[in-house]
């Protein structure tokens, strides 16, 4: 199998390519994106330089690249839109046309905010910020395209994700950490992404939904965070809880409850809580401290 990854050193798909690399399925592996490290280099704002043909040599497209800021989104809308929606729109629709699978990285985002509400994959989506819209928007263009499927992420929990990263600078420096709360989400781990991303590609007929949601079993705090964080490494990190101002939630809601029957009813990832998930993920630098 031949592979593109579209955001080839981004968070999720560097680690991705890593992984990917090292799976003997997989005989060829490309980064396409607009940053040095890329194979092959792509600016989705001007596509009119880039050659679609590369599509011709490639099984699979994995889209994860996006400006994923939810407040960029909002304060510069038009450029966002144009690198989300539009040349997102375009690279997927080439290669589909040239008989490529894609798998496009969506949101939880695209679901909006409705109080009490637990999002599955046959919930409507009712987007109700600027990423989610632009999210949304990729999902209604190609839903019913032969080739195409989607995973919605909820947040994603790693060594190098924002908040963890912010928390272990703030061992590292012995600042106070400011922990925002109440914020919700069912997060994730990155392992977990990238095992449900093989099994997909591997299996890719007999996941017949175009849609999977991947979340966590747990509705999880940033405060659980910190606190899985301390259980690691023994109440090191010191926190304040803060209630961020109402500026905050205008491009973010302050819980999105996201399920997955798919992904219980296809048996994709283990049955697993956050605090096993969490302290594998971490495992890695868990010494390095």
């Amino acid at each position: 199998m031949h592979i593109a990854i579209i955001g080839g050193t981004g968070y999720i798909g560097g680690a991705l390519f890593c992984n990917l690399q090292n799976d003997p399925r997989i005989k060829k592996v490309l980064r396409i994106g607009p940053g040095a490290q890329e194979d092959i280099l792509m600016d989705l704002v001007q596509l009119e330089r880039f050659d679609f043909n590369i599509f011709n040599e490639i099984d699979q497209v994995i889209f994860t690249a996006a400006i994923s800021s939810p407040d960029r989104c909002a304060s510069d809308f038009e450029h966002a839109w144009e690198i989300n929606v539009t040349g997102t729109t375009k690279v997927i629709s080439e290669a589909l046309a040239r008989k490529c699978r894609v798998l496009f990285l969506s949101s939880d985002a695209v679901f909006g905010d409705i109080p009490g509400e637990v999002y599955t994959e046959d919930s409507p989506t009712q987007a109700n910020t600027p990423y989610g819209r632009m999210k949304k928007a990729v999902e209604d263009r190609f839903k019913d395209e032969y080739g195409f499927k989607a995973i919605r992420l909820s947040y994603v929990v790693s060594a190098k994700d924002r908040f963890v990263t912010y928390c272990l600078k703030c061992m590292e420096t012995g600042q106070i950490a400011e922990v925002y709360h109440p914020f919700y989400r069912n997060c994730i781990t990155l392992s977990c992404v990238l095992k449900t991303i093989l099994w997909l590609i591997t299996n890719w007929e007999k996941y017949t939904p175009w849609v999977l949601n991947l979340a966590g079993p747990e509705l999880v705090s940033r405060v659980r965070i910190a606190d899985e964080l301390n259980r690691l490494y023994h109440g090191w990190l010191q926190y304040m809880v803060c209630h961020p101002d109402d500026s905050f939630f205008l491009n973010r809601p302050g819980i999105t409850q996201m399920d997955s029957p798919k992904l219980r009813e296809y048996k994709i990832l283990d049955a697993c809580n956050f605090t096993y998930l969490f302290k594998q993920e971490m495992e890695s630098i868990i010494h390095e401290l």
